[in-house]
């Protein structure tokens, strides 16, 4: 069984896929204090929780956005499942060109949701992805990654608003039954839901426009499904995209050998 771990600013998803589905997915919060021991502890009892022996995994990758988080991640790997894992950087065969100006830079999340959108649905596509920051990555016809967009996500968003104005309450997104709001709650709701079903929906149109034909527009990450909701403009909603992209990738590159080195990447 194959273990990718998906390391977010936000959260960091574990997730066990047979080779024919995914078996179980679990998400701790994301901290660059956690230690190899305290994955170990949620982790394995999450595991138990669905009959899932640790000792059935035999292999592991790891995409990363919080390069701090990941020394503890690989001991834990190391250590508790007895695996080297893979890491989703530049130098993997990732099978597609990468059309930007400095690939390194690239974050992981972004390449890996360009993966498997492509190898899923084919090009030319965009795939949007509702995080921390709301990413606009963008394959052409040929599969090749091209760049994309960067906004802040809506959750951000809500916390700038909320600090900069000290009378306005801090609040969950959701999606209000009207535009007009007649309170400042309901405004709030509507200026947050609405305003940002309008960036998307303008950022994409733009996108689309410099393409040679028509993409597909893929939705993908924890909000996706709230903004689908509130728009027409998504063909697909893939919640897994991201882990998807893990397992394509570790599929295209050989397992590395065990190490127990101690020193930090």
């Amino acid at each position: 069984m194959l273990l990718v771990i998906d390391a977010g600013n936000t959260n960091v998803v574990f997730a066990v896929h047979d080779g024919h589905a995914w078996v179980g997915q679990w998400r701790l919060s994301t901290s660059d204090v956690r230690t190899a021991d305290e994955y170990a502890v949620s982790l394995l009892s999450l595991f138990d929780r669905v009959g899932l022996d640790a000792r059935a995994i035999s292999r592991a990758i790891i995409g990363i956005v919080v390069p701090a988080a990941l020394y503890e991640l690989r001991r834990f790997c190391r250590q508790w499942l007895k695996v080297e894992p893979l890491i989703a950087n530049a130098h993997l065969d990732w099978g597609e060109d990468v059309l930007v100006d400095n690939p390194d830079e690239l974050g992981a999340d972004r390449r890996l949701n360009g993966l498997a959108a492509q190898k899923l649905y084919g090009g030319p596509l965009v795939v949007v992805d509702f995080g921390t920051a709301t990413t606009f990555d963008v394959v052409n016809e040929k599969g090749q990654f091209c760049g994309g967009a960067i906004a802040p996500g809506v959750n951000l968003s809500i916390d700038a608003l909320h600090r900069a104005a000290a009378r306005l309450p801090r609040m969950s997104v959701g999606r209000p039954s009207e535009a007009i709001g007649r309170n400042t709650n309901v405004a709030m709701r509507s200026g947050l839901f609405w305003g940002y079903v309008g960036l998307v929906e303008g950022l994409v149109k733009r996108i689309s426009a410099e393409m040679a034909s028509r993409p597909k527009i893929i939705a993908t990450g924890g909000l996706a499904p709230l903004f689908s909701e509130g728009t027409e403009l998504f063909d697909v909603l893939a919640p897994d995209l991201t882990l998807d992209g893990l397992r394509f990738l570790a599929d295209r590159n050989p397992a590395p050998l065990l190490s127990h080195s101690p020193e930090r990447p």
